[in-house]
């Protein structure tokens, strides 16, 4: 069976802490674990995602790059739908994604999709030489800080094509909830602090995100997930609208507008 390629980036004498190291035993994937361990909901969240994109305007012949693939729940409807060649998958365990491949995905399905378009990497490398019409990423910045999802956005950026659209969930902190709250324990004697609940994210910090490259924000809110996740968009500006934001950001930050503030000031 060929393999998915392994790409880590780093030197040989370094080690990585975050990469994901769980290797899959035969017996765990004939128990069906490269499942769970991507979350479950089988049969119904993976053909869910690609129904949801269709109503976005995913087409058969546009490029799709699914962040955070796993075992391919998702991936398998994408293969069926998409014109040969047009999936693309990237996640940070090799053993997961290699279980996938092997196990979820049909010969035809496997026949259809070129394995070089298949990298586990934890570092967001999303360049396999193509520019992007749309890109997912579900239930992946559930599982990574602030500082992974600028570089998911940094990285991404960089292979999206102008006007293309990424689609991330994520849990969503209410506003009315302060950084400082401490709630008493209801489980397992663990109380809740809000700066320990990693992973669950204001919708401030989604839209900060978008400084990490060409993009406009826009939140979407519930879109069925089955853990109540919120969806974002993500839109790669056009040449001709980043050069529209920069002239305003320039006409907003005019002598005129110094001058009123300098006088504010003083006065």
């Amino acid at each position: 069976m060929p393999q998915i390629e392994h790409r880590v980036e780093l030197d040989a004498d370094l080690t990585n802490p975050d990469f994901s190291g769980r290797v899959l035993t035969p017996e765990e994937i004939a128990a069906g674990e490269h499942r769970a361990y991507v979350g479950g909901v089988w049969d119904t969240h993976g053909k869910h995602q690609l129904e949801y994109l269709i109503s976005q305007g995913l087409k058969p012949h546009h490029k799709l790059i699914d962040i955070g693939c796993g075992a391919f729940r998702a991936g398998q409807h994408f293969i069926d739908y998409l014109d040969a060649g047009n999936y693309y998958g990237v996640d940070a365990n090799h053993s997961v994604m290699q279980a996938g491949y092997e196990t979820e995905l049909t010969d035809e399905q496997r026949a259809k999709q070129p394995i070089e378009n298949l990298r586990a990497n934890d570092r967001f490398d999303t360049d396999f030489g193509v520019k992007f019409d749309f890109a997912i990423a579900n239930s992946v910045f559930t599982h990574v800080s602030l500082n992974h999802i600028r570089l998911c956005m940094y990285r991404l950026d960089r292979v999206m094509a102008p006007g293309g659209s990424f689609y991330a969930t994520y849990f969503v902190r209410k506003k009315t909830v302060p950084i400082d709250e401490i709630k008493p324990a209801r489980r397992r004697n663990k109380g809740f602090f809000t700066e320990k609940n990693n992973y669950v994210y204001y919708r401030e910090d989604l839209r900060w995100a978008a400084k990490w490259g060409d993009w406009s924000y826009e939140y979407i809110g519930d879109w069925g997930h089955p853990a109540n996740q919120q969806m974002v968009r993500y839109t790669k500006l056009t040449p001709e609208q980043v050069a529209a934001r920069q002239a305003a950001k320039e006409h907003k930050a005019g002598p005129g507008r110094v001058r009123r503030i300098a006088r504010r000031i003083v006065g």
